[in-house]
């Protein structure tokens, strides 16, 4: 049986434009400090082309981890978050579930980068709700809440703590409240 945090391909096709864009905005810390090295810009290129339908999943299933691992070229904790953002957004072809670990390292990565952290990560944050289209709402409201599943990335390990923890928590409150308007 398939883990709840994978969602179907086509929800993992929406949320993973989604999350190339949430990875997107803070890729400049990255590269400012590692700009030799593409494998976190390959990584949001990669989930992009895969949201559009452009690569298939086995493929990508083995690229997942090569994004990610730019964030031993980066000097500061705000460019490894950002490569870990770009990391996870790579992830989404083979558990929809990375999409909010694109969105939380996104978050974390620009509060690291501020001289007020808080407030950077609640505007990042605002921006990826705001977003979000209708389609990629209701994908990821699909998933279980952070904690309730082991079975991937909304289990008990990296995100599960810190800001990484409280951001998923943010957007997957912010998910669950009914619709203003």
């Amino acid at each position: 049986m398939a883990s709840p945090q994978a969602l179907s391909e086509t929800d993992r096709r929406l949320v993973a434009l989604w999350a190339a864009d949430c990875a997107e905005r803070v890729l400049p810390l990255f590269e400012a400090e590692a700009p030799d090295d593409g494998r976190a810009r390959d990584g949001i290129d990669r989930a992009r082309a895969f949201g559009r339908g452009e690569l298939a999943t086995a493929e990508e299933i083995r690229q997942r981890f090569v994004a990610g691992r730019a964030a031993q070229s980066a000097k500061s904790p705000a460019a490894a978050a950002s490569a870990r953002s770009a990391g996870q957004a790579s992830g989404v072809a083979h558990m929809g579930a990375h999409a909010l670990g694109a969105a939380a390292y996104a978050a974390m990565a620009a509060a690291l980068a501020a001289t007020d952290p808080e407030a950077a990560r609640r505007d990042e944050v605002r921006w990826q709700l705001d977003h979000m289209t209708a389609g990629v709402r209701h994908a990821l409201s699909r998933l279980p809440l952070l904690g309730e599943n082991s079975s991937g990335p909304l289990g008990q390990g990296l995100l599960a703590s810190g800001m990484l923890a409280r951001t998923i928590r943010e957007i997957q409150a912010e998910l669950a409240a009914p619709a203003s308007g």
